[in-house]
């Protein structure tokens, strides 16, 4: 996807790819209260129609999460879980990685970075 605007540089994209071990979701970019909301509805999406049950979310390409992105991921989680699939984080550095140690969320998601 070529960006021609700038005021869409940081919108955030979620790729996915299937294979036969489980679904690999790539988000990148910025979620924030704006755009949480798109990201959520897709990710929701993405964890009731998991087959193999088994979700993995790399944000190694995210630039900023906000309290709302953090509430998608939550949101995520427990749907994942009452849908029997898993749903792990990974690409998790720096800022986001602390956050989510600080926060005590980390082992939710299995520990994963």
């Amino acid at each position: 996807m070529l960006i021609t605007n700038t005021e869409n540089v940081d919108k955030p994209e979620l790729k996915i790819v299937a294979s036969k071990e489980g679904t690999l979701a790539f988000l990148s970019g910025s979620v924030d209260i704006d755009s949480s909301p798109a990201v959520r509805n897709q990710l929701l999406v993405l964890v009731r129609s998991a087959d193999p049950k088994f979700v993995s979310v790399d944000l190694s390409a995210v630039t900023h999460l906000d309290s709302s992105a953090v509430a998608t991921l939550i949101e995520a989680l427990r749907v994942a879980r009452s849908s029997k699939t898993e749903l792990r984080l990974r690409g998790l550095q720096g800022r986001l990685l602390r956050l989510f140690e600080l926060t005590g969320l980390l082992p939710l998601f299995n520990g994963s970075i």
